[in-house]
Protein backbone atom coordinates (compact mmCIF):
# COMPACT_ATOMS: atom_id res chain seq x y z
CA UNK A 1 0.00 0.00 0.00
CA UNK A 2 2.47 2.56 0.62
CA UNK A 3 4.51 1.61 -2.09
CA UNK A 4 1.72 2.14 -4.43
CA UNK A 5 1.39 5.44 -2.21
CA UNK A 6 4.39 6.58 -3.01
CA UNK A 7 4.61 5.59 -6.54
CA UNK A 8 1.35 7.52 -7.20
CA UNK A 9 3.11 10.69 -5.75
CA UNK A 10 6.25 10.33 -7.90
CA UNK A 11 4.37 10.63 -10.85
CA UNK A 12 2.69 14.03 -9.90
CA UNK A 13 6.17 15.19 -8.50
CA UNK A 14 7.79 14.72 -11.95
CA UNK A 15 5.22 16.64 -13.58
CA UNK A 16 4.77 19.28 -10.84
CA UNK A 17 8.54 19.75 -9.34
CA UNK A 18 7.04 19.94 -5.73
CA UNK A 19 10.03 19.43 -3.52
CA UNK A 20 7.23 19.39 -0.36
CA UNK A 21 5.41 16.59 -2.23
CA UNK A 22 8.84 14.84 -3.14
CA UNK A 23 10.00 14.94 0.53
CA UNK A 24 6.80 13.16 1.36
CA UNK A 25 7.47 10.64 -1.55
CA UNK A 26 10.68 9.60 -0.18
CA UNK A 27 9.58 9.04 3.28
CA UNK A 28 6.94 6.90 2.25
CA UNK A 29 8.77 5.31 0.02
CA UNK A 30 11.35 4.27 2.85
CA UNK A 31 8.71 3.11 4.85
CA UNK A 32 7.99 0.88 2.08
CA UNK A 33 11.35 -0.46 1.31
CA UNK A 34 11.87 -0.55 5.71
CA UNK A 35 9.56 -3.53 5.45
CA UNK A 36 12.05 -6.09 3.12
CA UNK A 37 14.92 -5.98 6.05
CA UNK A 38 12.37 -6.70 8.46
CA UNK A 39 10.79 -9.63 6.60
CA UNK A 40 14.19 -11.02 6.10
CA UNK A 41 14.68 -10.73 9.65
CA UNK A 42 11.73 -12.50 10.41
CA UNK A 43 12.56 -15.23 8.19
CA UNK A 44 16.01 -15.85 9.62
CA UNK A 45 14.62 -15.86 12.70
CA UNK A 46 12.41 -19.03 12.26
CA UNK A 47 15.70 -20.72 11.61
CA UNK A 48 16.59 -23.46 14.58
CA UNK A 49 19.72 -22.72 16.52
CA UNK A 50 22.41 -24.65 15.60
CA UNK A 51 26.22 -25.09 17.43
CA UNK A 52 27.59 -21.57 16.10
CA UNK A 53 24.23 -19.86 16.88
CA UNK A 54 23.51 -20.85 19.74
CA UNK A 55 20.51 -18.68 20.64
CA UNK A 56 19.27 -18.76 16.84
CA UNK A 57 19.04 -15.99 14.36
CA UNK A 58 16.78 -13.46 16.49
CA UNK A 59 19.25 -10.67 16.20
CA UNK A 60 19.03 -10.74 12.82
CA UNK A 61 15.76 -8.20 13.78
CA UNK A 62 18.52 -5.69 15.31
CA UNK A 63 20.29 -5.86 12.01
CA UNK A 64 17.42 -5.16 10.07
CA UNK A 65 16.46 -2.39 12.61
CA UNK A 66 20.41 -0.90 11.72
CA UNK A 67 19.04 -0.70 7.86
CA UNK A 68 15.84 0.65 8.65
CA UNK A 69 17.55 3.53 10.67
CA UNK A 70 20.05 4.34 7.97
CA UNK A 71 17.32 4.31 5.23
CA UNK A 72 15.45 7.15 7.10
CA UNK A 73 18.63 9.00 7.63
CA UNK A 74 18.87 8.58 4.01
CA UNK A 75 14.97 10.07 3.10
CA UNK A 76 15.79 12.98 5.62
CA UNK A 77 19.02 13.70 3.50
CA UNK A 78 17.78 13.56 0.54
CA UNK A 79 14.35 15.88 1.65
CA UNK A 80 16.64 18.48 2.59
CA UNK A 81 18.94 18.70 0.20
CA UNK A 82 15.93 19.02 -2.37
CA UNK A 83 14.32 21.66 -0.06
CA UNK A 84 16.86 23.79 0.17
CA UNK A 85 18.77 24.03 -3.75
CA UNK A 86 14.69 24.87 -4.08
CA UNK A 87 14.97 27.88 -1.96
CA UNK A 88 18.24 28.87 -3.32
CA UNK A 89 16.84 28.45 -6.68
CA UNK A 90 12.90 29.08 -6.51
CA UNK A 91 10.95 27.81 -8.88
CA UNK A 92 6.91 27.75 -9.80
CA UNK A 93 4.83 24.74 -8.89
CA UNK A 94 2.92 23.44 -11.38
CA UNK A 95 -0.35 21.20 -11.42
CA UNK A 96 -1.30 22.16 -7.72
CA UNK A 97 -4.54 20.49 -7.82
CA UNK A 98 -2.90 17.68 -8.62
CA UNK A 99 0.01 18.30 -6.15
CA UNK A 100 -3.26 18.32 -3.57
CA UNK A 101 -4.42 15.62 -4.75
CA UNK A 102 -1.25 13.39 -4.18
CA UNK A 103 -1.22 14.55 -0.94
CA UNK A 104 -4.70 13.33 -0.09
CA UNK A 105 -3.21 10.21 -1.55
CA UNK A 106 -0.47 9.82 1.42
CA UNK A 107 -2.83 10.59 4.00
CA UNK A 108 -5.74 7.59 2.88
CA UNK A 109 -2.80 5.41 2.05
CA UNK A 110 -0.57 6.30 5.66
CA UNK A 111 -4.13 5.98 7.43
CA UNK A 112 -4.97 2.80 5.54
CA UNK A 113 -1.99 1.31 7.03
CA UNK A 114 -1.99 2.82 10.27
CA UNK A 115 -5.37 1.12 10.97
CA UNK A 116 -4.08 -2.31 9.65
CA UNK A 117 -0.94 -2.23 11.68
CA UNK A 118 -2.93 -1.81 14.72
CA UNK A 119 -5.86 -4.15 14.52
CA UNK A 120 -2.87 -6.83 13.59
CA UNK A 121 -0.91 -5.43 16.60
CA UNK A 122 -3.69 -5.75 18.92
CA UNK A 123 -4.72 -8.72 17.70
CA UNK A 124 -1.33 -10.34 18.18
CA UNK A 125 -0.59 -8.41 21.72
CA UNK A 126 2.66 -6.37 19.50
CA UNK A 127 3.32 -3.10 21.25
CA UNK A 128 5.67 -2.91 18.95
CA UNK A 129 3.65 -3.62 15.32
CA UNK A 130 0.90 -0.95 17.37
CA UNK A 131 3.36 1.81 17.68
CA UNK A 132 4.54 0.94 13.87
CA UNK A 133 0.88 2.48 13.00
CA UNK A 134 0.59 4.92 14.98
CA UNK A 135 4.45 6.12 13.57
CA UNK A 136 2.08 5.74 10.20
CA UNK A 137 -1.05 7.94 11.40
CA UNK A 138 1.84 10.87 11.75
CA UNK A 139 2.82 10.02 8.63
CA UNK A 140 -0.69 10.73 7.19
CA UNK A 141 -0.69 14.04 9.12
CA UNK A 142 2.85 14.93 7.12
CA UNK A 143 1.32 14.74 3.56
CA UNK A 144 -1.55 17.10 4.40
CA UNK A 145 1.17 19.81 5.19
CA UNK A 146 1.86 19.34 1.64
CA UNK A 147 -1.26 20.93 1.22
CA UNK A 148 -0.22 24.04 2.87
CA UNK A 149 2.58 24.05 0.25
CA UNK A 150 0.41 23.76 -2.47
CA UNK A 151 -2.37 26.10 -0.95
CA UNK A 152 0.50 28.64 0.00
CA UNK A 153 1.95 28.44 -3.71
CA UNK A 154 -1.44 29.10 -4.86
CA UNK A 155 -1.76 32.35 -3.14
CA UNK A 156 1.45 33.39 -4.81
CA UNK A 157 3.84 32.56 -2.08
CA UNK A 158 7.06 31.07 -3.98
CA UNK A 159 8.61 29.82 -1.14
CA UNK A 160 5.68 27.82 0.56
CA UNK A 161 7.02 24.73 -0.72
CA UNK A 162 10.07 24.17 -0.04
CA UNK A 163 9.83 25.58 3.78
CA UNK A 164 6.78 22.79 3.78
CA UNK A 165 9.82 20.69 2.24
CA UNK A 166 12.09 21.88 5.28
CA UNK A 167 9.10 20.82 7.87
CA UNK A 168 8.85 17.35 6.24
CA UNK A 169 12.12 16.98 6.77
CA UNK A 170 12.13 18.22 10.39
CA UNK A 171 9.40 15.50 10.93
CA UNK A 172 11.10 12.38 9.09
CA UNK A 173 14.68 13.71 11.34
CA UNK A 174 12.04 13.07 14.82
CA UNK A 175 11.21 10.01 13.18
CA UNK A 176 14.78 8.84 12.72
CA UNK A 177 15.58 10.35 16.48
CA UNK A 178 13.08 7.47 17.88
CA UNK A 179 13.65 4.95 15.56
CA UNK A 180 17.90 4.81 16.51
CA UNK A 181 17.02 5.22 20.12
CA UNK A 182 15.08 2.37 19.83
CA UNK A 183 17.78 0.32 17.75
CA UNK A 184 20.30 1.07 20.33
CA UNK A 185 18.54 0.00 23.34
CA UNK A 186 17.63 -3.02 21.84
CA UNK A 187 21.41 -3.78 20.43
CA UNK A 188 22.36 -3.22 24.62
CA UNK A 189 19.78 -5.23 25.61
CA UNK A 190 17.58 -2.93 27.32
CA UNK A 191 13.97 -3.78 28.58
CA UNK A 192 11.25 -2.16 29.91
CA UNK A 193 12.14 -1.53 33.56
CA UNK A 194 8.41 -2.59 34.08
CA UNK A 195 8.76 -6.01 32.84
CA UNK A 196 11.72 -6.76 35.17
CA UNK A 197 8.92 -5.93 38.29
CA UNK A 198 6.55 -8.03 36.41
CA UNK A 199 9.09 -11.12 36.66
CA UNK A 200 10.45 -10.48 40.33
CA UNK A 201 6.56 -10.18 41.43
CA UNK A 202 5.89 -13.34 39.64
CA UNK A 203 9.03 -15.31 41.28
CA UNK A 204 8.19 -14.00 45.02
CA UNK A 205 4.38 -15.64 44.33
CA UNK A 206 5.86 -18.48 43.69
CA UNK A 207 5.67 -21.45 47.17
CA UNK A 208 9.02 -22.35 48.00
CA UNK A 209 11.04 -19.26 46.84
CA UNK A 210 11.95 -17.34 50.13
CA UNK A 211 14.40 -14.65 48.15
CA UNK A 212 14.65 -13.46 44.49
CA UNK A 213 18.29 -12.27 43.64
CA UNK A 214 19.25 -11.46 40.00
CA UNK A 215 17.09 -10.84 37.07
CA UNK A 216 18.22 -10.40 33.93
CA UNK A 217 16.21 -9.64 30.75
CA UNK A 218 16.92 -9.71 26.99
CA UNK A 219 15.62 -8.93 23.50
CA UNK A 220 16.07 -11.74 20.96
CA UNK A 221 14.83 -10.54 17.94
CA UNK A 222 10.52 -9.93 19.58
CA UNK A 223 11.28 -12.60 22.18
CA UNK A 224 12.25 -12.59 25.42
CA UNK A 225 14.55 -14.46 27.51
CA UNK A 226 15.29 -14.49 31.29
CA UNK A 227 18.04 -15.62 33.50
CA UNK A 228 17.18 -15.63 37.75
CA UNK A 229 18.53 -16.52 40.87
CA UNK A 230 16.25 -17.43 43.78
CA UNK A 231 16.91 -18.51 46.88
CA UNK A 232 14.90 -21.64 48.33
CA UNK A 233 14.92 -23.70 51.76
CA UNK A 234 18.36 -24.99 52.30
CA UNK A 235 17.45 -28.44 53.48
CA UNK A 236 15.20 -29.28 50.18
CA UNK A 237 16.47 -31.89 48.21
CA UNK A 238 17.83 -32.02 44.54
CA UNK A 239 14.63 -32.88 43.38
CA UNK A 240 12.64 -30.51 45.49
CA UNK A 241 15.09 -26.94 44.50
CA UNK A 242 14.32 -28.74 40.88
CA UNK A 243 10.60 -28.61 41.38
CA UNK A 244 10.73 -24.86 42.88
CA UNK A 245 12.57 -23.44 39.76
CA UNK A 246 10.17 -25.24 37.47
CA UNK A 247 7.42 -23.76 39.61
CA UNK A 248 9.48 -20.06 38.93
CA UNK A 249 9.55 -20.78 35.22
CA UNK A 250 6.02 -21.12 34.51
CA UNK A 251 5.09 -18.32 36.54
CA UNK A 252 7.54 -15.87 34.47
CA UNK A 253 6.69 -17.57 31.27
CA UNK A 254 2.62 -16.95 32.29
CA UNK A 255 3.54 -13.44 34.10
CA UNK A 256 5.53 -11.89 31.16
CA UNK A 257 4.55 -10.68 28.07
CA UNK A 258 7.12 -12.29 24.91
CA UNK A 259 8.67 -14.70 27.38
CA UNK A 260 9.93 -17.49 25.35
CA UNK A 261 12.73 -19.34 27.53
CA UNK A 262 13.95 -18.63 30.98
CA UNK A 263 16.59 -20.35 33.01
CA UNK A 264 16.03 -20.52 37.06
CA UNK A 265 19.24 -21.06 39.30
CA UNK A 266 18.08 -22.25 42.75
CA UNK A 267 20.34 -21.01 45.50
CA UNK A 268 20.01 -22.90 49.23
CA UNK A 269 19.22 -20.51 52.20
CA UNK A 270 22.55 -20.54 54.26
CA UNK A 271 22.24 -22.23 57.98
CA UNK A 272 21.80 -20.37 61.19
CA UNK A 273 25.63 -18.51 61.49
CA UNK A 274 26.30 -18.66 57.73
CA UNK A 275 26.42 -15.92 54.90
CA UNK A 276 23.11 -13.75 54.66
CA UNK A 277 21.10 -14.95 51.68
CA UNK A 278 22.06 -11.75 49.75
CA UNK A 279 25.24 -11.91 49.89
CA UNK A 280 25.02 -15.27 48.76
CA UNK A 281 23.00 -14.18 45.99
CA UNK A 282 25.60 -11.02 45.48
CA UNK A 283 28.18 -13.86 45.10
CA UNK A 284 25.98 -15.10 42.63
CA UNK A 285 25.74 -12.28 40.51
CA UNK A 286 29.48 -11.63 40.30
CA UNK A 287 30.14 -15.41 39.20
Amino acid sequence: MLGATALAQALVVAGSGSVALLGDTVHNAADALTAVPLGVAFVLGRRAATRRFTYGYGRAEDLAGLVVVLTIAASAVFAAWAAVERLLDPRPVQHLPAVAAAALVGFVGNEWVARYRIRVGRSIGSAALVADGLHARTDGFTSLAVLLGAGGAALGWRAADPVVGLAITAAIALVLRDAAREVVRRMLDAVDPALVDRAEHALRAVPGVREVGEVRLRWIGHRLRAEVAVVVDGEATVRQAHAVAVDAEHALLHAVPRLTAALVHADPAPRPGESDPHLLLAHHATR
